[in-house]
């Protein structure tokens, strides 16, 4: 008998605990993963980045810079954590869905353009800049757009919305692929390739280092619009539409055009007037 009333109690308990559960403030658990507000909190936020793009994610030695940084540092702040505190992990354009998917990363600040298909693998929030899709070629090239790249060769990385852009549009165009633009740059610089085609942005922080000046150049006519997002778990619509709201808040205090100006806003141009009417939905 008395097994039974500690049994009873036992599970008026958890009751109780369940009750409390669903009545709290807290953000619900997406599953299969803490919510974004709590890693923050516990200086346990993994960011998913590139690491070849100046000016937007480059990794020199342990450390991270560019753009894309900046943000993951304003979002990590706007979750109420410690920037100083974010983990970042290299990421290339093939294993960004993966790395959400399997909890490699919380989430992804990539250069990540925002597609249909991928929508079906993970929720975005964003775009928090939009490029255009362009070619780098030799400072001496006659190529002047993407209509003069068919029997060209012309790099681009495994996985990249460009890459699927090239070989669906401009089938006649040799497509090389690789992990990582800058293996494209140096074969361009190399004589290996004709040119390098992904989002203009990338391209002109690639035209912009020591190492290339004066020895390639950007084309300068897009051939697409490339919304770049926030990538988080499929099932995170609370951390996708906080996220959203982190932007907007960044937008009115002026962090975000701080963040340009501190990286790519260096190389002369002024930041974007980023709509932020035109942010995601995040459906779930």
């Amino acid at each position: 008998m008395r097994f039974t009333r500690m049994a009873a109690v036992a599970a008026v308990a958890l009751l109780a605990l369940g009750t409390a559960a669903c009545g709290s403030d807290e953000p619900a658990t997406p599953a299969g993963g803490t919510p974004l507000t709590a890693k923050a909190a516990a200086g346990d936020l993994k960011f998913g980045v590139k690491a070849d793009q100046p000016g937007l994610g480059l990794q020199t030695g342990s450390n991270y810079e560019g753009f894309d940084i900046e943000i993951a540092k304003i979002i990590a702040k706007g979750l109420g954590g410690d920037p100083a505190k974010n983990k970042y992990v290299t990421t290339v354009s093939a294993n960004r869905e993966p790395f959400l998917q399997q909890g490699t990363v919380d989430v992804v600040v990539a250069t990540y353009t925002i597609n249909d298909d991928r929508k079906k693998k993970v929720n975005f929030a964003g775009p928090y800049y939009t490029a255009g899709q362009d070619l780098l070629v030799k400072a001496d090239s006659t190529i002047t757009g993407p209509e003069q790249i068919d029997g060209k060769k012309v790099c681009s990385v495994t996985g990249s919305t460009p890459a699927k852009r090239i070989a669906e549009k401009y089938p006649k165009a040799q497509l090389q692929l690789f992990d990582n633009y800058s293996k494209c740059v140096t074969a361009l610089n190399d004589g290996t390739v004709d040119a390098v085609t992904t989002d203009d942005i990338i391209l002109a922080g690639y035209a912009a280092q020591p190492d290339f000046a004066g020895k390639l150049k950007l084309v300068g006519k897009p051939f697409s619009s490339e919304p770049y997002g926030i990538g988080v778990k499929l099932e995170d619509k609370a951390g996708c539409n906080k996220i959203n709201e982190i932007l907007k808040a960044a937008v009115a205090d002026g962090s975000y055009a701080a963040a340009w100006n501190a990286t790519l806003g260096k190389s002369g141009t002024p930041a974007p007037t980023l709509d932020t009417t035109k942010l995601t939905n995040c459906p779930a």
